[in-house]
């Protein structure tokens, strides 16, 4: 079972983690990003193309589910603008055994945040402005492709 959505309502974590244990799983792994206040940013837009981000999102599910033998692959993202502290993104894997879930649920946080056509703005008072992804993520999201963390 997979599902990859966009939203501007707030993410209800335990109805999304219910989805997930429902499958019969040995194992359930979840992500939660919350918006970050560090560097003083008080708000975050997040803004993304329909459809094509949709499409991204789970192309990622069905990756990650072919990858380590998914029973589940669920996907929410917020969009619109948020503030320190609401939750951005949650991810659920489901898997025969944890190392599966583990694995493909930090594939889809690290490929996510560099794959899927998503515009982000930062405000720090007076100031705003557009973000890109960071080296890091970039790094985090490489270690996936080509020759990276195998099927466990």
């Amino acid at each position: 079972m997979m599902s990859a959505r966009v939203q501007s309502d707030a993410i209800d974590i335990a109805a999304e983690l219910a989805l997930a244990e429902q499958t019969g799983a040995g194992a359930v792994a979840s992500f939660t990003g919350l918006v970050r206040g560090d560097d003083g940013v008080t708000v975050l837009e997040l803004e993304h193309y329909p459809g094509a981000t949709e499409r991204a999102l789970h192309d990622l599910a069905v990756e990650a589910t072919a990858r380590w033998g998914l029973i589940a692959a669920h996907i929410v993202h917020r969009v619109g603008r948020m503030v320190p502290g609401d939750r951005v993104v949650f991810v659920a894997t489901a898997a025969p055994h944890r190392a599966a879930a583990l694995d493909a649920c930090a594939f889809l946080i690290d490929r996510l945040k560099t794959d899927a056509p998503f515009w982000k703005r930062e405000e720090r008072g007076a100031d705003a402005r557009w973000v890109e992804a960071r080296s890091g993520d970039h790094e985090a999201a490489d270690r996936w492709r080509g020759d990276g963390p195998a099927k466990t």
